[in-house]
């Protein structure tokens, strides 16, 4: 019997596996990953420095322990350098894998900014485990006050800020836009984000951006385009990732920012899917959006599972907030990008020290939300009125 295959051994790829196996017992499951295959949370990378946790610590199962969870085949550091459509082949360096039905959760690749000086390649990002585990060699290199500067203060960026200025390191944030989190958040709500962090001792480096870095003596001189410069032990960028869509490009599966997915998760080729990072969501109105979130791949991994079983089933999205992971100022949201509707305003309020902020359309209907310092209550009502005006058909 021809296998079930994965290409991705992420939270995507290992959530389809699980989900389908509650299904499915007996039929091949074949998983192929470029790395050692132990299963992480990968959202928390962003925030385990203030808690002590080294990279081992964040791995909650080996490679050989998911394979005996999953009844699976899983092979471990193995590119995968194509895909024949016509034959349903996956094609390794080791040889050809037949498949019956493919998933791809193929993640998304770190965007590196095109950066002058000597030094450039010294830049660091932190997109899995392993580049986790560097990135915290180079930070105990540098003693237990490291001086980190942070390309991007978008929702990662803010997150490692807030969690190594918490672990006692020096932080300095940079970032083109005149507030942190400015594509995500409205105003009131980055305000107050930049008020937090700064009060926490993050140096906000705004409206400008890193244009060189060099070696200097042991440490890397940073140089904005502001003609700022100052001296720095590691230097992050947390610019953004990039869907990695190389593979389904060279299988000739329709592609744009990310890997096109129907409502059911197919992609343009029958019998194959997609979802995470790497994938382009249908939305309502016919459109594709990218949606690099837990719980849209939490919901797409069951949905994908009962297709591969026989029960096709459609990818039914339900509102839930975005949550960054800011302790000093929480921040709950489901952005407009979200939403059908991208012309709008927000209108903001402030009572007993919590910002809330409504998103409303040019017909004045609720389109999305954000709310910091939140807790469990207050997103919870946020997101009742918001499913309410769905299901009324105001959105």
């Amino acid at each position: 019997m021809k296998p079930i295959a994965i290409i991705g051994s992420g939270l995507a790829g290992y959530t389809v596996a699980r989900e389908f196996r509650k299904l499915d017992k007996t039929t091949p499951l074949l998983i192929f990953t470029g790395d050692d295959g132990s299963f992480y949370s990968k959202p928390m990378l962003s925030n385990a420095f203030a808690m002590s946790k080294q990279p081992q610590q964040l791995q909650s199962k080996t490679a050989d322990q998911m394979a005996a969870e999953l009844n699976a085949t899983i092979l471990t550091k193995t590119q995968v350098s194509g895909i024949n459509t016509a034959t349903q082949t996956i094609q390794t360096r080791t040889g050809d894998f037949e498949y019956a039905q493919l998933v791809l959760a193929l993640g998304a690749q770190a965007i590196r900014l095109p950066i002058a000086g000597n030094a450039a390649d010294k830049v660091l990002s932190v997109n899995n485990l392993d580049d986790y585990a560097v990135f915290r060699d180079k930070l105990a290199q540098a003693g237990d006050k490291a001086r980190v500067t942070i390309l991007g203060a978008g929702l990662i960026g803010c997150e490692f800020s807030d969690d190594l200025a918490s672990a006692g390191h020096e932080v300095t944030l940079i970032d083109p836009n005149a507030l942190p989190l400015a594509a995500l958040a409205p105003t009131a709500i980055s305000q107050g984000l930049h008020a937090a962090l700064s009060e926490k001792g993050v140096r906000l480096k705004l409206g400008t951006t890193a244009s060189q870095i060099d070696v200097l003596g042991n440490a890397l001189q940073v140089r904005l385009s502001n003609g700022e410069s100052f001296d720095a032990d590691v230097v992050l960028s947390a610019v953004g990732l990039r869907a990695d869509i190389r593979l389904a490009q060279a299988a000739q599966l329709q592609t744009d920012r990310g890997i096109i997915i129907n409502e059911y998760g197919q992609t343009s080729v029958p019998g194959i899917f997609a979802l995470g990072d790497c994938a382009q969501y249908k939305q309502a109105d016919g459109s594709h959006s990218l949606m690099p979130y837990v719980a849209p791949i939490m919901t797409a991994a069951r949905a994908i599972a009962l297709s591969l079983s026989g029960q096709l089933t459609t990818i039914d999205m339900k509102l839930a907030a975005v949550l960054v992971k800011t302790p000093s100022y929480p921040v709950a949201l489901i952005p407009p990008a979200f939403a059908v509707s991208k012309s709008g305003v927000w209108e903001s309020d402030h009572v007993d020290g919590i910002t809330t902020s409504r998103y409303f359309d040019e017909g004045k209907k609720l389109r999305g939300f954000a709310i910091a310092p939140h807790d469990a209550k207050s997103r919870n009502a946020l997101l009742a009125e918001l499913t309410e005006a769905q299901a009324a058909r105001i959105i």
